[in-house]
């Protein structure tokens, strides 16, 4: 069975289709039908019946009865846009019946965590561009009977489909590139290929298909925090992946890519993407103790759904800790990459400091014999006793850069010196003490032959 339907849906693309409603003219109580966004939002909207069971539902953002309650989720676009876009994009999709202060508390960046118009609300919203990879927006208004969700961009395992449909419950057979089709086609069952295997491998949850389905709201709010920090532990997995194999590189590479890692400013690029990183998760560190806190006053917030919540928060902060870890293995990198490029400068400083100690002489001889003044030897062409003049001039200068190269080269030719000195001076005292340990042994032998004793010094 061929999979690519399903490598779409792993990848995100086609789930993405699966998953889209778009942003629809609603009949409004006013008479008014806002539709300027339509398909630039992705709607989606659940209905649980409180038994582990859950079916799509319209988007009418009515709250549920009795067991059953509502989960309506809003996807902005992951483009550069202004925060007041995003306000009218939600303003679009969400009002009536939400007023503009709800609409405000769920768009604006920053952490917040409190009760707005008698709805539980809490965002871990970062700034930045929103298409960033490294800019993360989750917020949440959470009542008895309803939640309504609102992110930048997909998130990961954040929706359900059902249980026959995960990749994880089959037993592939994988295909790679210098495997021929025909073969995987007669050995039958499900094929998976190598880059989505690769894909896998970099995920630390589940896909949606094993989501197990709320029975509460409760269950709910644990399961979206969760998967907002599965999130960020797959981006830190990416950036530990992508780091350990540019480190690898590093070390098999010379001269050309360090020159393209300095040039592209890669690592200090990467250090701030793991700052914004890391205020992600210190907005989390904010918000989701403070969620735990005032859920465990609600009488529909169940017990153990807030142990999990400080499971969670556990996680964050250990995840913070990585982060860390991580950041300074990238400043240790360009402190390595920096010294290189210090190194490099110093040994073309070298060069030209040594063409300018080989030209120095010359430039005396040559300033000294310019000059336009009487008494200066060779210089009188017309007189014969002096016409070995350029010759004698030659020779003064061929001494003084024997000179000044002996001078430049004797640190050197000192330190091969005394290191070899230090061979031989430890040579010989290995070979004396070899001569004398032997020398010992023999009289030991003797000695033991003959049953005598044997003196202690």
């Amino acid at each position: 069975m061929d999979l690519s339907r399903k490598d779409l849906n792993i990848e995100g693309e086609g789930e993405e289709m699966d998953r889209e409603t778009t942003s629809r003219a609603h009949s409004r109580d006013n008479g008014y039908n806002n539709s300027r966004y339509s398909g630039a939002v992705r709607q989606k909207a659940y209905i649980f019946d409180g038994e582990g069971n859950y079916f799509n539902k319209e988007w009418d953002l009515i709250e549920g009865r009795g067991k059953e309650f509502c989960w309506y989720h809003v996807e902005l676009p992951k483009w550069n846009q202004r925060l007041s876009e995003s306000a009218q994009y939600l303003i679009d999709v969400l009002c009536p019946p939400m007023k503009l202060q709800d609409i405000l508390s769920l768009v604006s960046n920053g952490p917040f965590c409190g009760h707005v118009d008698g709805a539980l609300v809490f965002r871990v919203n970062s700034p930045g561009p929103a298409s960033s990879k490294f800019t993360f927006r989750i917020a949440a208004r959470v009542t008895e009977n309803s939640v309504i969700t609102v992110s930048l961009g997909r998130v990961p395992r954040l929706g359900f489909s059902p249980v026959n449909q995960s990749l994880l419950s089959e037993v592939p057979i994988v295909e790679s590139p210098s495997s021929g089709g025909g073969e995987m086609k007669e050995r039958g069952g499900t094929v998976i290929r190598e880059h989505v295997l690769d894909f896998l491998l970099m995920m630390n949850h589940s896909e949606e298909g094993d989501n197990p389905v709320p029975k509460s709201v409760s269950n709910l709010v644990v399961h979206i925090i969760d998967t907002h920090v599965d999130h960020l532990q797959d981006v830190v997995t990416k950036l530990e992946i992508e780091l350990d194999s540019m480190e690898l590189e590093i070390d098999k590479g010379g001269f050309a890519l360090k020159k393209q890692l300095l040039d592209d400013r890669r690592f200090p690029k990467m250090h701030l993407d793991l700052q914004r990183l890391l205020q992600v998760i210190a907005h989390g560190e904010q918000v989701f103790p403070r969620v735990k806190e005032k859920c465990s006053s609600k009488g529909w917030f169940a017990s153990d759904d807030i142990n999990s919540l400080e499971e969670l928060i556990g996680r964050l902060r250990r995840l913070k800790e990585n982060v860390g870890f991580i950041a300074n293995r990238v400043t240790a990198i360009q402190a390595g990459l920096d010294s290189w490029q210090s190194e490099q400068i110093n040994k073309k400083l070298y060069y030209l400091s040594f063409l300018s100690i080989v030209f120095l002489p010359l430039s005396v001889v040559t300033g000294v014999f310019g000059m336009n003044v009487g008494g200066v030897p060779w210089t009188n062409q017309r007189e014969p006793e002096l016409k070995e003049g350029f010759r004698n001039v030659m020779m003064l200068c061929v001494v003084l850069l024997l000179l000044v190269l002996l001078c430049f080269l004797f640190p050197a030719l000192y330190s091969h010196i005394m290191a070899w000195k230090r061979r031989r001076d430890m040579k010989r005292n290995w070979s004396l003490n070899r001569r004398s340990f032997l020398r010992r042994s023999t009289g030991v032998r003797e000695r033991n032959e003959r049953g005598g004793y044997l003196r202690l010094y």
